[in-house]
């Protein structure tokens, strides 16, 4: 069986999640990306960075590509040999690929919830249209001045945003101008969005769909830093129980047509039985979760994602989750300049008896390093899974006392 993968820039997920996954299941992997030269050199650098982790898995055909654009995917998708599955695990070619998918009938995403998970407007509008949720939001393009009688404060963000670049919390119509000025000046041609500002807890929700049958898989409660930055500091995992804000969630995310593939679900619990959707990934959890998740599921998490893709139908039930505690701690930097010190990547000492202790180097010594009050500060993530909280917070502890990220 022949699998497409589509990709831009390479990815731990791919390097270490999918492609072993897709050795595992014999499939013959012809990658399509923007950034071939980047990904050619993924075996050996992984080797490099992460001590021989995992096997890369499959070698797979590298072919250049404008992944972007559809029509060139499309392109180039038909000169390859017969596919039995189109997949991608970007948020940024959601949309591209289920065109695809759907062009060569494959089993695949329905492009319009690809673009809905990706553009916030178009998400808040359909929401809205639904009467799913009412939150407050106004799209923001370069020109436009400060939209009069919106109820601050609110959190301005890229209306097709990632890992919160560029979100901050503005407390007036002054602010918000500033902050827009400042943005289009880098970033023009594109839009921000202006939403309310919703208190509370925020949380995740991962599932996986075959189009008829969502398995929820769990869910990791998020610490965020101090306003007016939303950094995610940490992750752990904490799956909600059945009930009211799971079912909202569920809900919402089936007004916009989510039912294929994985997806990734940050909302807001305000602890009064309410919950309310921040932002949807139409892919795996990222930032390195998704192997926290892979350790705790009783099945294949990656091979499962694939074999949906695949057209293979979901079991009528998840898999069990092993009994435990896990967290993802990541290391941020709190000042600009060049990384002097990181440990290498692969297990680390001072783990307590049962817990598998990691870090995944997102920056390596040498670079240089550029303070954006985002995700993208991150140096590197420890990972931890255990069989209780104490154990595992031990661990991850004592991991953040050995080791130094030195930025000089």
């Amino acid at each position: 069986m022949r699998l497409c993968l589509v990709a831009a820039k390479p990815t731990d997920a791919v390097t270490y999640g999918f492609l072993p996954a897709a050795a595992r299941l014999g499939l013959e992997v012809f990658l399509l990306t923007d950034q071939p030269d980047g990904h050619a050199g993924v075996p050996a650098r992984a080797r490099a960075e992460h001590g021989g982790r995992a096997d890369y898995g499959v070698q797979p055909r590298i072919i250049g590509c404008d992944v972007h654009d559809a029509r060139a995917l499309i392109g180039g998708i038909a000169g390859l040999p017969r596919l039995d599955a189109v997949f991608s695990n970007s948020d940024h070619l959601q949309a591209q690929t289920a065109l695809a998918a759907d062009y060569f009938g494959l089993p695949g995403k329905d492009w319009r919830s690809c673009l809905r998970a990706k553009n916030k407007p178009l998400m808040r509008r359909r929401l809205a249209e639904t009467g799913a949720e009412k939150v407050i939001a106004v799209e923001i393009a370069p020109g436009d001045g400060p939209p009069p009688g919106l109820p601050y404060p609110l959190v301005l963000k890229p209306a097709e945003g990632v890992a919160s670049e560029d979100v901050t919390l503005v407390g007036s119509p002054d602010e918000l101008a500033e902050r827009c000025a400042e943005f289009f000046g880098r970033r023009p041609g594109e839009k921000l969005v202006a939403e309310e500002y919703l208190p509370g807890t925020l949380r995740t929700l991962e599932t996986l769909g075959d189009g008829r049958n969502t398995w929820v898989l769990g869910g990791f409660l998020t610490t965020v830093s101090a306003l007016p930055w939303f950094i995610e500091e940490r992750l752990t995992w904490d799956p909600l129980p059945p009930g009211e804000d799971v079912d909202h969630v569920r809900r919402a995310l089936g007004d916009l047509g989510v039912s294929f593939g994985a997806c990734h679900t940050e909302f807001i619990c305000d602890g009064q039985g309410g919950a309310r959707l921040v932002e949807v990934n139409d892919r795996l959890i990222g930032d390195h979760d998704e192997f926290v998740m892979a350790e705790l599921l009783d099945d294949d998490l990656f091979e499962r994602v694939l074999r949906v893709h695949l057209g293979e139908r979901l079991p009528a039930g998840p898999p069990p989750v092993g009994p435990g505690h896990a967290v993802a701690d990541y290391m941020i930097a709190e000042r600009s300049g060049i990384l002097r010190t990181a440990p290498p990547g692969g297990p680390l000492d001072g783990a307590e008896p049962g817990v598998s202790l990691s870090y995944w180097p997102l920056r390596q010594p040498g670079d240089r390093v550029t303070v954006t009050h985002s995700n993208r500060d991150y140096l590197g993530v420890i990972t931890a899974t255990g069989p209780d909280r104490a154990r595992v917070e031990r661990s991850v502890g004592a991991a953040r006392g050995a080791n130094q990220w030195d930025i000089g």
